[in-house]
């Protein structure tokens, strides 16, 4: 976590860098405008090596006090042209999971680290750069966690959408996903649950930089009342820089649960994402 925020704060002053004359550095900000907005779309034309970072603050009433999880997932966003109009994205999400161990009085007695549950995320739409923009895939979970604390012991499938608006303003939508399980532990709960990821986002012009939040909603549709949804809301900077000639998305989030279970959940999640911006190679 805290090499994280160290490289953030490296790379943060480089963006500033100065222009040989007022002509070229205007250009330069509509270039990075353009490629920030593009990049609010998962379908963009372009390769993200997306490193991001889940610092978690939880609590409930069946633990003492507050504890820290911690998710880190490195997501490589890998769309692919189909024809002339239409885009395939494939984008395999891998995490290393820390988590707290309770004992039967909801005393902490141990942390588990290790890697989590893979997920892996499809979506096929139209090529396009702004306007509304949709997508349709499929969305799995595959049982990679090498402890019972870490992952759900199952195999998981089920449908994913987009449905996005882009503008040189707003970007505004919603990315859904959800799994029932279909395989895996026997011995394991059954899984059905829902992930509602709603974006409100607003382009700061000639910054290369938006405001606003991308939180998770998430529903267990197999929990008790009280325990089945957590509901974020979040504020946070997403800033595309040059470091060289690449580019770089950076994107720091704090979002707080204003509904989260009764017995355990988040109530605090700190987002930190970097990502190198790479150019398609299946694009001309």
């Amino acid at each position: 976590m805290k090499k994280l925020i160290l490289i953030i704060f490296i790379l943060l002053p480089f963006f500033a860098s100065a222009q040989e004359n007022e002509e070229l550095e205007k250009e330069e900000e509509v270039s990075i405008d353009e490629l920030n907005r593009q990049l609010e779309n998962p379908l963009s034309r372009f390769w993200s090596i997306i490193f991001q970072e889940n610092l978690n603050f939880n609590s409930g009433d069946a633990v003492n006090g507050t504890h820290v999880s911690n998710v880190f997932n490195f997501q490589p966003s890998l769309p692919i042209p189909v024809g002339k109009s239409n885009m395939l994205l494939i984008r395999p999400v891998f995490p290393i999971v820390s988590s707290p161990v309770f004992d039967e009085n909801g005393d902490k007695t141990d942390t588990k680290t290790g890697q989590g549950d893979m997920n892996v995320f499809s979506l096929y739409g139209p090529d396009k750069k702004d306007g509304l923009i949709w997508g349709a895939g499929l969305t799995f979970t595959f049982p990679t966690a090498n402890s019972d604390y870490l992952g759900s012991g199952k195999f998981q499938l089920g449908p994913a959408l987009m449905a996005l608006s882009i503008t040189k303003k707003w970007t505004i939508g919603t990315i859904i996903h959800h799994w029932n399980s279909v395989g895996g532990d026997a011995d394991r709960s059954d899984v059905t649950k829902t992930d509602i990821q709603y974006i409100l986002r607003k382009q700061i012009q000639g910054q290369g930089m938006t405001i606003g939040m991308g939180p998770n909603i998430s529903i267990d549709w197999n929990a008790e009342s009280g325990n089945n949804i957590t509901l974020p809301i979040g504020l946070g900077i997403t800033k595309t820089v040059k470091w060289g000639n690449t580019p770089w998305k950076l994107r720091f989030e704090p979002q707080y649960s204003i509904i989260k279970p009764d017995d355990y959940g988040t109530l605090w999640n700190i987002r930190i994402q970097i990502a190198p911006i790479v150019n398609n190679p299946f694009l001309k």
